[in-house]
């Protein structure tokens, strides 16, 4: 086994591979062995066919298999050792390779064509500047926060009169054209209807103002258009919904009025948890604030992420070796088509101009992500899922539970220490630069994300 390398310029080269018989010939007859104890045909016994048959029927494509795993091992061996930092994998030389004759050679040659990826520095240091914009919570975004914390906490209160943006709680019973309740008519008890999403004007103003035991009547299907929802509501089938016609009386139990939480001591430790030490609204408000501008920071990061990547991939320049990865991309993807790649291409290069950036970065610097770190921004993760949907105070044991269960998935996982390499990376250039501080509305932020 020889392996000579013949640099053609600084991107490309020429690895070519000698292999004679002493390579393959001890594998190659192993694997005829294995083949004959296991052969099984007509006139001989089970393990018992000639070898000659069998080398003449298995020999030269196992040769061919056996050769091809050699020169496999030996080109990633050879990479490996040479510590080259190839881009793709090697492709055969079209022009160069010589024909392979399985059944007369002993000795082969394969030659292969490989792309070298580029030397260059990464100069982070405190002479360059980047802006970074740090996301202002603004009053009224505060009073909102506060407002949906309030309201998520809110609770339905048995009030007098029947206002518009009310609930009433009372029985339906059927009515037939002389008023009157039929004998096998419908009935639904305990009936919660909203005011305000009737459609039919003249039966809504027919509730304000009314209190329990006021007994209205009225059609159900006029006054919400939906024979979908009135079948719900009477606890009737979609078909007698779509039959349905006429009134019904419908004696009022209780009138529902939902009033949102106060701003008070009960709240604040429902939100942030007993222990936050939180005990006026002033206090209250300005945890809000900090608690919003640090979800901003998420935003602030990713605006960053995109200015230092517009600013490396102006600053450094380096070429690449676009016929070979023109190449490689068509022959290792099957269904891309010689037009697709042309459309494709130049963002293709820079996306691969800007890994190579990153991993640079990455060497440089010494980044390593641990087993720890991976944990951390799944339960990170976990974290801005629950507060979506309002649970601030999540104890560590659940985060630890939601982070076991993202970590089993190895397609979570392999985003997840994506991600964190990332992060690392944004880091390490936030640290080196010099960062040009602007305060910014999130409004203001928006508007120039879009431009």
């Amino acid at each position: 086994m020889n392996i000579t390398r013949q640099n053609i310029d600084e991107l490309n080269a020429i690895l070519t591979v000698s292999v004679d018989k002493n390579d393959y010939e001890a594998t190659v007859n192993d694997v005829l062995k294995n083949h004959r104890k296991k052969a099984n045909m007509p006139g001989f016994r089970p393990g018992m066919v000639p070898a000659g048959l069998i080398k003449k029927m298995y020999g030269k494509a196992i040769l061919a298999e056996e050769v091809n795993k050699i020169l496999s091992k030996s080109l990633t061996d050879y990479i490996h050792t040479e510590n080259l930092n190839i881009l793709g994998e090697p492709l055969p030389n079209e022009e160069k390779q010589p024909s392979i004759d399985w059944e007369n050679q002993s000795e082969y040659s394969f030659v292969f064509d490989v792309a070298m990826a580029p030397a260059f520095d990464v100069n982070l240091d405190p002479e360059t500047t980047l802006p970074y914009y740090s996301i202002a919570a603004s009053e009224d975004m505060i009073s909102k926060q506060s407002d949906a914390y309030a309201g998520r906490l809110g609770e339905n209160m048995v009030v007098e009169t029947v206002e518009e943006k009310d609930t009433v709680r009372g029985n339906f019973v059927q009515l037939n054209d002389e008023g009157n309740e039929p004998e096998d008519g419908i009935k639904a008890e305990q009936v919660v209807i909203a005011i305000d999403l009737m459609k039919d004007e003249e039966t809504k103003t027919s509730f304000i103002g009314k209190k329990a035991g006021d007994v209205l009547v009225f059609d159900p299907i006029k006054a919400y258009e939906n024979k979908h929802e009135v079948s719900h509501m009477l606890n009737i089938s979609h078909e007698e919904a779509d039959n349905l016609s006429g009134n019904f009386s419908f004696t009022i139990l209780e009138v529902l009025r939902f009033e949102k939480a106060m701003l008070n001591q009960e709240l604040f430790d429902k939100i942030y948890g007993e222990d936050s030490g939180i005990t006026t609204e002033e206090e209250f408000k300005a945890k809000v604030k900090t608690e919003l501008e640090e979800n901003f920071i998420y935003s602030s990061n990713y605006k960053f992420a995109l200015d230092s990547r517009e600013h490396l991939l102006k600053s450094i320049q380096f070429d690449l070796p676009e016929a070979f990865l023109k190449r490689w991309i068509l022959a290792t993807n099957e269904k891309m088509t010689v037009e697709q790649l042309e459309t494709d291409f130049d963002n293709f290069m820079v996306d691969l101009k800007w890994q190579l950036i990153k991993d640079k970065i990455v060497k440089d610097n010494d980044l390593k992500i641990t087993e720890e770190d991976v944990r951390s921004m799944a339960k990170e993760m976990a974290l801005a899922q629950f507060r979506q949907y309002g649970l601030n105070n999540v104890s560590d044991e659940h985060l630890e539970n939601y982070a076991n269960h993202m970590l089993k998935n190895e397609e979570e996982r392999r985003k997840l220490v994506s991600r964190k390499q990332e992060d690392l990376i944004i880091a390490t250039i936030k640290n080196k630069v010099t960062l040009d501080m602007k305060e910014i509305s999130f409004d203001e932020f928006n508007k120039m994300l879009e431009n």
